[in-house]
C-alpha cells in the first residue's frame, strides 16, 4: 500500500515538474512524424516541446546601396515580423530548434530585404530612389508572407533615403525645397485665381438678381399703370354714360315741355318767378339759378332763359301801354 502512495507521489512529482501552462503569447510546438505542429492543449510537456514567442518582433535595417552611376546612398527601414501559424515547419528549418527562432528566422529576412533593395537601387538613378517606389517593390517581391523562412510580415516601413555624399544631399534637399516652394506658389496662385473666379461669378449672379430684380420692378410698374389706365378708362366711360343718360334724360323733357307747355309752371324756377311776379306789379324780378339746380348747358335753363326773355318783353309793352294810357 505504501508502495502504491509513493509511486503516486512521484508520478505526481514528475507531472508537476514537466508539465507547464500554455500562456497566450507563446506557441508550443512539437515533432511529429518529422513534422513540426502547435500544441493546442492547456498543458504541455516542457522536455518534448518548445515554446517560441507569438507576439511581433520588430528590427531596424541600415543598408547601404549603390544607385546608377555608382552613387552610394544609405536606405534606411524597419521591419515587424510575427511567426506564421501555418508554417511552422518552415520557421523551425530557417531558425533552429530554440527559443529564439523567430529573431534567427528575421535575420534571413533582412538578408533578403538587404538583396531585394540592393538590385532595386541599381535600376534607378539617385534623384529617382523614392520611399514610395522601393515600398511598392519590397510588397511586391515580399508580400504579407514568407513562406519560405516561416514568417508573417507585418508591416515593412521606409524610413529614409540619403546619399552617402553630403552635397548631393544638400543639392537634392535645395531642389526639393524649390520644388515644394514652386509647387507652394503654383497652389496660390490657383487658389488666387479660384478666388477671382469665385468673385466674377459672385458678382456676375449679383448682377443677374439686380437686373432680374429690376425686370420685376419694372414689370409691376407697368401692371400698376395698366390698372391705373384701366381705371382712368372706366372712370371716363362711366361719365360718358353718365352724360349720355343726362342728356336721353334732358331731350326727354325738352320733348315732354314742347308737347305739353303747360308744364313749364310746374318748374321750380318759373314757380319762384311767377310769385315774384305776383308780389311785386312792377317791380323786376331776379331769379338766382344755382349752379347746383340746373347745369349752363342744359336745354331746360336755354328753354327757361327764352321764356323769361318773352316775359321781360311782355312786361315792357304792359308797362309802356299803362303809361299811355296815364
Amino acid at each position: 500500500m505504501w508502495v502504491l502512495i509513493a509511486v503516486a507521489a512521484v508520478i505526481i512529482v514528475l507531472i508537476l515538474f514537466e508539465y507547464r501552462i500554455r500562456r497566450p503569447d507563446r506557441i508550443i510546438l512539437y515533432e511529429s512524424r518529422g513534422f513540426v505542429k502547435s500544441r493546442r492543449g492547456r498543458f504541455y510537456p516542457q522536455h518534448f516541446s518548445l515554446s517560441i514567442p507569438a507576439n511581433v518582433l520588430s528590427s531596424v535595417l541600415e543598408i547601404q546601396v549603390e544607385a546608377q552611376g555608382k552613387l552610394g546612398a544609405s536606405v534606411r527601414l524597419d521591419v515587424s515580423v510575427a511567426a506564421h501559424p501555418d508554417h511552422l515547419h518552415q520557421l523551425i528549418r530557417a531558425g533552429g530548434w530554440q527559443e529564439d527562432t523567430v529573431a534567427k528566422a528575421l535575420d534571413e529576412l533582412k538578408l533578403m530585404l538587404q538583396s531585394l533593395v540592393r538590385r532595386f537601387a541599381e535600376k534607378y538613378e539617385m534623384e529617382e530612389l523614392t520611399t514610395e517606389k522601393l515600398s511598392s517593390y519590397l510588397q511586391e517581391e515580399i508580400g504579407t508572407e514568407v513562406t519560405q523562412l516561416g514568417l508573417e510580415v507585418i508591416s515593412v516601413n521606409i524610413q529614409s533615403i540619403e546619399p552617402a555624399d553630403e552635397e548631393i544631399a544638400e543639392a537634392m534637399r535645395k531642389r526639393e525645397s524649390a520644388r515644394i516652394l514652386e509647387q507652394t506658389e503654383k497652389t496660390n496662385q490657383q487658389a488666387r485665381v479660384s478666388a477671382a473666379k469665385a468673385r466674377v461669378a459672385a458678382d456676375e449672379e449679383i448682377t443677374a438678381s439686380e437686373h432680374n430684380l429690376e425686370l420685376k420692378r419694372l414689370g409691376l410698374k407697368q401692371a400698376r399703370e395698366e390698372q391705373e389706365a384701366n381705371l382712368a378708362r372706366l372712370r371716363t366711360e362711366e361719365e360718358l354714360e353718365r352724360r349720355r343718360m343726362q342728356l336721353e334724360v334732358d331731350d326727354q323733357e325738352i320733348e315732354l315741355l314742347r308737347k305739353n307747355p303747360e308744364l313749364l309752371v310746374l318748374n321750380p324756377q318759373v314757380a319762384r318767378l311767377a310769385e315774384a311776379s305776383q308780389r311785386l306789379k312792377n317791380a323786376r324780378t331776379v331769379v338766382s339759378l344755382s349752379s347746383g339746380d340746373l347745369e349752363e348747358e342744359s336745354p331746360i335753363v336755354q328753354l327757361l332763359q327764352k321764356l323769361l326773355q318773352n316775359v321781360s318783353r311782355a312786361a315792357g309793352s304792359i308797362r309802356s301801354e299803362d303809361q299811355r294810357e296815364n
